[in-house]
């Protein structure tokens, strides 16, 4: 356990874990200072619990003077002002995973940990819903929306987490006992300011494998599968494909682990894992393998994958209405995560659009095009969409709908509605992010959901 007795710590961000960060710092007996961009109840608290604050668009002047290390929040990226000031004087720069890690007793839990471009939160609860099958006292936490700093370490067996490449990428000694890598694929290219630092982030995420941990990757992701062969130390590889020996995979529907043991050991059937798609079949082989590295009994993998319950807005049939299924995948926040969605049925009207965040749409769109009945686009990157439509699928209608109040969601849903067929599926799978428009994915999920309602209705 890192000794903050006496030291000054600068915690950038005032939200749910830099909040989090200040009270475990101020009972450790830290010199905490808090900014924040704005006043709040939070700030309040903090500056009540013994915490200077600082409230400002941009750090002022001096705010460095006498600080020790600094916790950022994800939004401080590599290139920002904060961030750069720190590194050139000096000073540990590190995220709340990286502090808890720090803060670990003798007795803490074993963190399990999850990655990747798209799926971390679906593996990571279904890894939580294994381990509860097992009999293990856990939970799902991290980069999932609850902080593993301030955590009761007696309350718990072993720990599920979800980490981003935000997260890793403000990490330095963070090592979990085992660690997937979902898949890698164009997405925060403008934080991290490149694919290469991106991947680079993520692989952090087997930075315990060297020390006889486990490192879980994806071999059907050819990015991914050239950076586990690297991986100094065991890996274990997952396919959907029937596996080798240091693999599971699937074999005539059944999750078969051929890694943890010397004989195959069937994990379940492919037909029970929920939600639909080859995607989350790869999710829950992830999970599997991360159980199995902690010595997860196989009938525990197959119980804990067959009770599991999904996440909302994650490729969830809201209704049929006329025959067609209207289908909430607004988690799928950037292309990768689109096609995943887009792959599950062969006919589609697509919702899509928000903020691509610098990535480019074209692959996508032309792999899909044979699938699209249709199209309806929204968000501030809209155009980007529609010239690629264009350029890949130019004989697929497509809906523009530029308005961004209340009711644009009911406009987009009409608009579907009116090209579609039945057995055809509308599909909100935007490929972008939500916030030019909504409060996040979930808002925008909920807004079709009730638009969709009110056309049954």
């Amino acid at each position: 356990m890192t000794a903050y007795a006496g030291r000054h710590v600068l915690v950038a961000g005032a939200a749910v874990a830099g909040a989090a960060s200040a009270r475990a710092l101020l009972a450790r007996g830290a010199t905490v200072t808090v900014l924040d961009r704005r006043d709040s109840e939070g700030l309040a608290a903090l500056r009540a619990a013994g915490a200077a604050v600082v409230v400002a668009e941009t750090p002022p002047a001096g705010l460095l003077d006498g600080i020790d290390e600094v916790v950022v929040s994800p939004g401080f990226a590599p290139h920002s002002p904060l961030a750069r000031a720190a590194l050139a004087a000096g000073l540990p720069v590190y995220a709340e995973p990286e502090l808890a890690w720090r803060l670990r007793g003798p007795a803490a839990p074993g963190w399990l940990a999850v990655t990747g471009t798209n799926g971390k939160t679906t593996t990571t609860t279904m890894l939580a819903s294994i381990l509860r099958a097992a009999g293990k006292r856990t939970a799902a936490l991290g980069n999932i929306g609850e902080p593993l700093v301030g955590l009761d370490e007696a309350a718990y067996d072993v720990l599920a987490v979800e980490l981003s490449s935000f997260q890793l990428h403000w990490s330095d000694t963070l090592a979990p006992y085992a660690g997937a890598l979902l898949n890698l694929a164009d997405d925060h290219l403008d934080w991290h300011g490149g694919f290469d630092a991106y991947a680079g982030a993520k692989e952090a995420i087997w930075r315990g494998a060297p020390g006889g941990g486990v490192a879980v990757g994806n071999l059907d992701d050819p990015r991914v599968a050239a950076r586990l062969l690297a991986v100094s130390g065991r890996s274990v590889g997952v396919t959907l494909g029937e596996p080798e020996r240091g693999e599971l995979g699937v074999v005539d529907g059944v999750l078969v682990d051929r890694a943890f043991d010397d004989d195959a050991v069937e994990l379940g059937t492919a037909a029970a894992v929920r939600p639909a798609g080859a995607h989350n079949l790869s999710n829950a082989l992830h999970a599997a393998a991360l159980a199995r590295a902690y010595g997860v009994p196989a009938g525990a993998v197959a119980a804990g994958l067959a009770g599991y319950t999904p996440e909302p807005h994650r490729n969830a049939l809201v209704a049929t209405v006329e025959g067609v299924a209207y289908v909430d995948d607004s988690k799928a926040t950037n292309p990768h995560a689109a096609f995943a969605s887009l792959a599950t049925y062969p006919r589609v009207v697509w919702i899509a659009g928000g903020q691509l965040k610098g990535v480019d749409i074209d692959d996508l769109v032309a792999t899909v095009a044979p699938r699209l009945a249709g199209a309806v686009l929204l968000g501030v990157d809209r155009v980007d969409i529609a010239r690629a439509l264009a350029r890949h699928a130019p004989a697929v209608r497509v809906v523009d709908v530029a308005r961004t109040d209340d009711g644009a969601m009911g406009e987009v849903v009409r608009a579907a509605s009116a090209m579609a067929a039945p057995g055809d599926t509308v599909l909100l799978a935007p490929a972008a992010a939500s916030l030019d428009m909504f409060r996040g994915y979930s808002h925008r999920g909920d807004a079709f959901a009730a638009a969709v309602a009110e056309l049954a209705g």
